[in-house]
Order: C-alpha cells, then sequence, then structure tokens
C-alpha cells in the first residue's frame, strides 16, 4: 500500500497513524525499518488520533486512507485531491456516502481539511463518531460541505477491501497478477482481472452490500 501512495503525484508526505498498543509494536518497527513516518495514538479514539497526527505535522489538507485497502489506485488518489482542491468543499470523497459510490469496496479515499478534522474532533461525541473519524463530518452532521466523486461507469459492485480471510485471497491474487503483468492496477484494471476470473470474484462476494458499515 505504501508503495502504491507514494506513486501519487499530489501527496506530500505519507505517516502512518497506528496506535499506542504494544500489538502495534510490529509496524512501528517495520516504519523505522524502511524509513516511513508514523505517529502513534489512542487505539480507540481513532479521531483523536488523525488530529493529533495531523496537527503534529502540520497538514492543512489530509488525505485518508484505510489500511484495509491496500491497492489503492494512485490516479484515483490525485483526481480525489485535484477535484477537491478545486472546489469550496470540507469534505469529499469516492465512497462516501456508500448508498451514492460507483468505485469498489477497497479503493477508499477521503479528503478534508485540517479545519474540518479540528471540529469534527472537538465536536463529536457518539462513540461511533470517535472510531470511524469521518462519520461526522459525512453522515451524522449538516455542518460540513461534501461531495463525492462521479464515474461515468459503476464499478460498485466490486469487493478488494481486507475484512475477511477470502478478501485476503482476492487482494494477494490482485497484487500477484498486477505485479505479474508489470501494470499499474488502476479500479478499471483490476475490475477487468475480476470479470476474467470469476471464481476469484466469487470468493468474497457473499460480503458485498451487506456486512459492515460501508453498506
Amino acid at each position: 500500500m505504501i508503495e502504491r501512495v507514494k506513486k501519487s503525484k499530489k501527496i506530500d508526505l505519507v505517516v502512518i497513524a497506528t496506535t499506542c498498543s504494544e500489538n502495534d509494536n510490529p509496524i512501528v518497527d517495520f516504519c523505522k525499518s524502511k524509513s516511513i513516518n508514523f505517529f502513534r495514538g489512542s487505539e480507540d479514539d481513532v479521531l483523536s488520533r488523525y488530529y493529533h497526527c495531523a496537527r503534529e505535522n502540520s497538514a492543512t489538507i489530509v488525505v485518508r486512507l484505510t489500511s484495509d485497502c491496500p491497492l489503492v489506485d494512485p490516479a484515483l488518489i490525485d483526481r480525489c485531491i485535484d477535484v477537491y482542491s478545486s472546489s469550496e468543499l470540507d469534505y469529499f470523497s469516492n465512497t462516501c456516502p456508500p448508498s451514492k459510490s460507483k468505485y469498489p469496496d477497497g479503493t477508499d479515499i477521503e479528503v478534508f481539511s485540517m479545519k474540518s478534522l479540528s471540529e469534527a474532533n472537538k465536536d463529536a461525541v457518539k462513540l461511533s463518531d470517535r472510531e470511524h473519524v469521518t462519520f461526522y463530518m459525512w453522515k451524522d452532521s449538516n455542518k460540513f460541505k461534501t461531495g463525492i466523486l462521479e464515474s461515468d461507469i459503476d464499478l460498485s459492485k466490486y469487493r478488494y477491501t481486507v475484512d475477511y480471510p477470502e478478501d485476503l485471497e482476492v487482494v494477494s491474487f490482485l497484487a500477484n497478477h498486477i505485479q505479474d503483468k508489470n501494470i499499474s492496477g488502476t479500479a478499471e484494471e483490476i475490475s477487468r482481472i475480476l470479470d476474467k476470473n470469476a471464481q476469484i470474484f466469487e470468493l468474497n462476494s457473499r460480503y458485498y452490500a451487506g456486512i459492515g458499515w460501508k453498506k
């Protein structure tokens, strides 16, 4: 995921926002061995963790990418940043709210201002808002101007996020295929790979549009 995110032409700094738990020491050790920036914060109050991480790194615009989406599309990241930067929105995404998304589950990108993050951190009180970071911006509040990335084609039936063992099988297959074919692995390319490999597509299809907070 880090290798893919670093291919973005619009991101200035990549920081791994992990927790203070001893269970995440291997993540910190990995970051140190690879000279990757990291920040440690609350395990449960993820909103607070993001806020303090962004503040410590003097961020003005935050691009949130979740670690369950290792095949995030760098070109799509840049497109989201461009659209956000040319707008007057407080929050922009390609997959939130999920009911309006035309992008695969596994391409999740969120772009928002430090001001919006600060307001959410100060005002959000519900546990779900503290846990999911941006709920307060796009789901539970009318305070923020939000937008979602449009698309001429609907790819929302595809799933390559990692929540379950079957998901990991799918993502491992896709990652190896992308490497073997030496392709970029855009959302469109991955959708075509899944179209040609029905057995892989079906592996995690039972989780589509039914499990978790997204759908």
